[in-house]
């Protein structure tokens, strides 16, 4: 393992190598500029390099270090500091995401001997979420195929109780088997499927098989209510709540057992429709969560015209909010409002025990992300169930102390 630290003021760069070298047994480079530090990186560099980057640099700003780390395809941690505003630093912290980098953490000068040390651990596991690079998507044929040959399966990421870390549901998350490419992401084909106007069979394709799932649980004993995204474009169609009555009933399956997750990515075409067709949904106990709030099209005008009795706050809020103030009034003003309106709240994105430990005070109801559990086929979620159990112990009882 190699560190490079980059930093103009020499101070704070043979501080942080001073301290690095007593921590961890890594070989420490030190740079006082952009320039010298990338034709290092750029000769060599691997997958367990750690780089710690000023943003504030004369040569080359750490912004355009950040956009070359990107282009030559870098695997290794980066962490980012700054003493400028936050707000840039999260802006630059955002742009390394986008561009694929293993984004470790952004901080704020100084940074302390106690967060080095974990950043060395966080850059030991190497197995941190991170924004994966868009692939082109797939040929119009592809996808119609895949839905007439019931290629599309169901992935489950589990959401729990933060209060009680009771396991209370479940997201479906669709995924393509594909039989050249393996298991694609919906960020390949779920945009696709809606200028090509398939969201209505994929949706059905997805909702079948997830409420299959759920009576296939239940008979196990195990009760979980399942989440179901739905486009806007299934909302063009009055028709729309009988059919998901119909599914249900067809499975013995109670209506609120079944939540439907509104994801706007883009305008609605009809909204006095989409108004019917929720509320009609509601009155038949369907439950209603809108994802991903405060990004794309979703805004303060869905809570007040749309029957929601859920509100999902984005990852770009909650990952990180410990130790960005910026997010943290973001996360607290959506919540707040959230309870006002007497919405139940969930939070996407808890990634880490720090996401885990900041939700525990924070008066959110419900916790989703990798630190609970990546989404997994659904056969494999009763062994999770199980091992869950083990440590919600662990993770609940600090906070009940």
């Amino acid at each position: 393992m190699r560190i490079f630290i980059i930093d103009d003021d020499p101070f704070i760069r043979h501080l942080m190598g001073h301290q690095l070298s007593e921590l961890s047994q890594a070989q420490v480079y030190e740079f006082d500029g952009g320039v010298s530090a990338m034709d290092a990186i750029t000769r060599e560099h691997h997958a367990d390099d750690l780089i710690i980057c000023d943003l504030h640099m004369p040569d080359k700003d750490g912004v355009e270090l950040v956009r070359e780390l990107g282009q030559i395809g870098f695997k290794g941690g980066l962490v980012l500091v700054s003493g400028e505003d936050a707000r840039i630093l999260q802006t630059v912290e955002r742009l390394a995401q986008g561009l694929g980098l293993r984004l470790l953490d952004a901080l704020q000068k100084p940074v302390s001997r106690h967060r080095l040390e974990q950043i060395l651990q966080l850059n030991r596991e190497r197995d941190l979420p991170q924004t994966r690079r868009k692939a082109p998507p797939l040929p119009a044929n592809e996808l119609k195929q895949a839905l007439s040959r019931n290629e599309l399966i169901n992935h489950y990421q589990p959401k729990v109780s933060v209060r009680s870390g009771e396991v209370t549901g479940v997201e479906t998350l669709v995924r393509w088997d594909h039989p050249r490419d393996g298991l694609i992401y919906p960020d390949r084909f779920i945009a696709q499927a809606e200028e090509l106007g398939l969201m209505d069979p994929l949706t059905f394709a997805v909702l079948r098989r997830a409420l299959d799932d759920a009576a296939r649980w239940h008979q196990q004993g195990i009760e979980l209510q399942v989440a179901v995204n739905i486009s806007m474009d299934n909302l063009d169609a009055l028709d729309f709540p009988e059919r998901i009555e119909h599914e249900l009933k067809q499975r013995g399956l109670p209506p609120t057992s079944l939540m439907l997750e509104v994801t706007e990515s883009r305008l609605m075409r009809n909204r006095l429709e989409s108004m019917d067709i929720l509320s009609r949904l509601r009155l038949k106990r369907v439950g209603l969560s809108i994802d991903d709030f405060g990004t794309g099209h979703s805004s303060l005008a869905q809570l007040r015209d749309l029957p929601f009795n859920e509100l999902k706050i984005d990852q770009s809020f909650v990952h990180g909010v410990s130790h960005h103030a910026s997010l943290r009034s973001i996360f607290e003003g959506c919540l707040s409002m959230a309870q006002k309106l007497g919405l139940h709240t969930v939070a996407e994105g808890v990634e880490d025990a720090t996401d885990w430990a900041f939700l525990q005070y924070s008066g959110c109801d419900t916790a989703q992300g990798w630190f609970i559990a990546r989404a997994m086929p659904p056969e494999q979620l009763p062994h999770w169930l199980q091992q869950w159990q083990q440590r919600r112990t662990a993770l609940i009882q600090p906070a009940e102390e």
